[in-house]
């Protein structure tokens, strides 16, 4: 609930200049033709799989970003996992994240999709802790015992001394 603003200030804050352009960090889609993931395909992990028919989620960690996909193709099929190779291997540059759902759109009288709509959600590796989140609360006036708790349930904020 506490990642999704748009308070530019803010965000100054908390990303680099270049990571203030992306304004969509909280939900996303991204469309990839069928020419381009067959072209993404060949150079990132060398087999030309065809037509790609299906991106299935095989496996995912319980933040529900995908940890092994797979790719299925009318000359090849294929499982990846790690979450970096996922987002790197469906993109020119990387998804902004592995948290997101695969959508066929095959157009009528076409046997196979003519592009993908990934609808994904968040921005990292789902690993931790959202820093824009984490900024808005702060701003709010939640003191930082509450932010780690928020973000990390179950742990205890102790003391450590030398």
């Amino acid at each position: 609930p506490y990642c999704n603003t748009q308070d530019k200030e803010l965000l100054a804050q908390v990303l680099n200049s270049y990571d203030q352009e992306t304004t969509d960090f909280y939900e996303w889609e991204v469309v990839i033709e069928q020419e381009k993931l067959g072209q993404l395909l060949q150079e990132r992990l060398g087999y030309n799989f065809g037509k790609v028919m299906a991106l299935n989620a095989i496996e995912r960690g319980p933040g529900g970003h995908i940890s092994k996909v797979e790719i299925v193709g009318t000359e090849h099929t294929m499982m990846i996992g790690k979450e970096l190779e996922i987002r790197r291997t469906l993109s020119e540059s990387h998804l902004l994240s592995s948290a997101f759902e695969a959508y066929p759109i095959t157009k009528e009288g076409e046997n196979a999709p003519s592009e993908f709509l990934l609808k994904g959600r968040g921005w990292g590796h789902g690993v931790g802790m959202c820093q824009i989140g984490a900024a808005v609360m702060g701003q709010q006036g939640h003191p930082y015992q509450e932010i780690l708790t928020f973000y990390y349930r179950g742990a205890d904020i102790i003391q450590v001394t030398k």
